[in-house]
């Protein structure tokens, strides 16, 4: 998985007063949990840009001076208002841990069932697996085009021993389902054509299991 390094410093006081002016200063105050004992720092707010508003999973260095400590983010914060991040939680990983964390899933290819008229419904766009940080893939590339009316993709085809995924073999990821116009085609005949709109009728389909050692979200 791909790294973003955060250089930022140390801070020496983590109360009220200082996190607030460490605000008004555009630093965003943050926590990285799970070594010997928290380590607070901050950073500037433009440097997690490439690490908040992207799509893709992504560890992080931590970068204060003296070595680097590697971890992924665990929780964020942000303004109602004006949407600037004002607090972010990271998780430090080890190379003998696994870690639990969300991975986004990329659909690859046109599915010949959207041209017959049947409808591409994207039911789980990010898979919570655990894995050693080395393991931990930056997506889950699923590749669509033998997709024809009626067929789905599920978690069983998606299995590596390289992690756990961490939902049922059953768990739909992308199916293509009929409706009124829809034109079923001959098993054998080859059809190509482009996807329609992609659907994600039911969200993520589900509730993701909790990242207890990491991931998106922080009990």
């Amino acid at each position: 998985m791909k790294s973003i390094t955060i250089k930022g410093s140390e801070r020496e006081s983590v109360g009220k007063k200082a996190t607030k002016a460490l605000r008004n200063a555009g630093k965003v105050p943050c926590v990285v949990y799970g070594g010997e004992k928290p380590l607070h720092f901050s950073a500037d707010e433009l440097a997690f840009r490439d690490l908040v508003y992207t799509g893709a999973a992504h560890t992080v260095k931590v970068d204060l001076g003296e070595g680097k400590v590697k971890a992924i983010m665990q929780d964020i914060q942000f303004h109602p208002v004006t949407d600037k991040i004002l607090h972010i939680d990271f998780y430090q990983l080890f190379d003998d841990k696994e870690v639990t964390m969300n991975i986004p899933v990329r659909l690859q290819g046109n599915a010949p069932g959207v041209r017959n008229g049947g409808r591409l419904l994207f039911r789980k766009r990010k898979l919570a697996i655990k894995a050693l940080p080395d393991n931990l893939p930056d997506f889950f590339d699923v590749d669509i085009s033998k997709l024809k009316i009626g067929d789905n993709i599920i978690v069983e085809s998606l299995l590596s021993d390289d992690f756990t995924i961490l939902h049922p073999d059953t768990t739909v990821v992308v199916q293509v389902k009929t409706q009124r116009a829809a034109i079923v085609v001959d098993e054998e005949e080859d059809v190509e054509g482009e996807e329609g709109a992609i659907e994600g009728a039911e969200g993520e389909g589900g509730e993701t299991p909790e990242a207890s050692e990491g991931g998106e979200s922080k009990e």
